[in-house]
């Protein structure tokens, strides 16, 4: 015997939809429509029609209350049972018609003055048919073997190491590991990796950093030059920038060593970058905010969000004669189902719109004036005043985004921890991430910033924070030390 906690499937489905981003919570909807045949999607040109012919022909009904879903006045919710006589169709079909004008005038009000027109639409598909894959690394390399002069033999070598180039352009394996792994002789796999090698883009099928520069250098005929040397005897230096050093074994002069290095920097260190597939990723704001005079306008993104209702089709089903006991429960089953489906996810919608502008109303000077602005936030705070708990308000902002004045950010960047000021204001990590990124973007390269001068800068600034702290924020900003940011 053992006491666990279970989550009912309900709750389960409620949390899910509310964790869920815009595209996965339309994936989840598309499976409920499949499962639940008593739920079908109205589309905004249906709903129009639809809109259109309800004030026509019928009294427009009282808006819906916005805290419960209009799906709810079919069922009693308090015993989720028929509210009339088990076989009164009539009156469950008059409640039905009641409750579709509602839902039609409460969508008309919310999601169709932001549904995209149909000329919109068109572009936007157009859009998606036009995008075409591009051609691999291993596949341009391919094509080049077969244009090659490679003897018949040596083409299935060719084959084998470019199937060991990596996307970034280098062999990911030595030349006597590819002879031991295949047994062809080494100085067979080297005669055709040079080949490879002269293949486009420069530098391609180098097996570290130095020898893909080297191949750049050597196919722009620049081997007689200071950069080649450089690459070439000091290497490590050169990672490591030290210019003195690299000076005095030249026995030239540090500006020359440093005009040099410039120029090695222009090189490209990955030559497969070019065909490095497109992994941006893009989003679909949940949340927008726009400026409407001196107050910000918060609303959710209702137009990627599929309407439902519940069909009108079950009612031949039921007031059929022949229609038995175990076929209408499973309709009401299902249309309880659906109920539920319909409230959760108005319940998202309006968790979210709450959490949002809770948000806005606390960053209001980061909408104005950008990250330099930016104040600490924690979930407890928000959670507070909404009146949910702080696990509720972290599913509801993971994965979304908020489209603002400022740009498009994850609803999660607005929770920062944050340091007290010399005055006792409030101030973000964030917005001290961004002053020191702009403090050493503005140095002097002949005399960059040190982390303690950092510190003293910032101190002028009424911001007192340890010189570990300035280290740590430099090293989550992928910034260098001061030592390997010099130019001399």
């Amino acid at each position: 015997m053992a006491l666990s906690q279970v989550l009912a499937p309900q709750l389960q489905q409620s949390l899910a939809l509310l964790q869920a981003p815009t595209l996965e919570l339309k994936a989840l909807i598309e499976q409920e429509l499949q499962q639940n045949p008593v739920l079908e999607e109205v589309l905004a040109t249906e709903g129009e029609q639809e809109l259109k012919t309800g004030r026509e022909n019928e009294q427009p009904a009282e808006p819906p209350d916005p805290s419960e879903p209009p799906a709810d006045v079919t069922f009693d919710p308090a015993t989720e049972k028929p509210s009339g006589p088990v076989d009164d169709f009539q009156a469950e079909f008059e409640r039905l018609a009641q409750m579709d004008q509602e839902w039609r005038e409460h969508f008309a009000q919310t999601n169709l003055p932001s549904r995209r027109s149909q000329e919109d639409e068109e572009k936007r598909q157009f859009m998606f048919d036009s995008l075409v894959a591009g051609t691999s690394l291993q596949e341009h390399l391919l094509e080049q073997v077969r244009l090659s002069d490679l003897a018949p033999e040596q083409r299935p070598v060719a084959e084998m190491i470019v199937g060991n180039i990596d996307e970034h352009g280098y062999l990911q394996h030595g030349v006597d590991d590819l002879a031991f792994s295949t047994n062809i002789p080494a100085d067979k796999v080297m005669e055709v990796l040079r080949v490879v090698q002269s293949f486009h883009p420069p530098g391609i099928g180098a097996r570290n950093l130095r020898e893909c520069l080297l191949l750049q250098l050597e196919r722009a005929e620049r081997k007689d030059t200071l950069e080649y040397r450089i690459v070439d005897e000091y290497m490590d230096a050169l990672g490591k920038r030290r210019i003195p050093e690299i000076a005095r074994g030249l026995n030239l002069s540090v500006e020359e060593v440093q005009e040099a290095v410039e120029r090695i920097g222009h090189m490209e260190p990955r030559p497969g970058r070019e065909f490095l597939p497109d992994n941006q990723q893009y989003v679909v704001p949940e949340i927008f905010v726009q400026k409407a005079g001196e107050d910000y306008v918060v609303h959710t993104n209702n137009d990627q969000v599929p309407h439902l209702r519940i069909s009108n089709t079950y009612k031949d089903i039921m007031a059929q004669p022949d229609s038995t006991t175990e076929v209408r429960e499973y309709i009401r089953d299902k249309i309880r189902a659906g109920k539920f489906l319909i409230k959760s996810l108005h319940q998202r919608q309006q968790t979210i719109l709450n959490i949002a502008k809770e948000i806005v109303n606390r960053q209001r000077e980061f909408m104005e004036h950008g990250v330099s602005r930016l104040k600490p936030l924690t979930m407890v705070q928000v959670a507070e005043v909404v009146g949910v708990h702080e696990t509720t308000v972290s599913r509801a902002v993971s994965g979304k985004y908020m489209q603002t004045p400022q740009g498009v950010f994850e609803m999660k960047y607005f929770f920062t921890s944050g340091i007290k000021t010399a005055s006792g204001v409030g101030l973000s990590n964030t917005s001290v991430k961004d002053m020191i990124s702009e403090m050493i973007e503005n140095e002097d390269p002949s005399k960059p910033l040190s982390d303690e001068e950092i510190v003293k800068l910032l101190s002028q600034k009424e911001i007192v924070i340890a010189r570990r702290t300035v280290a740590k924020y430099r090293s989550e900003l992928n910034i260098l030390p001061s030592h390997l940011r010099k130019v001399y």
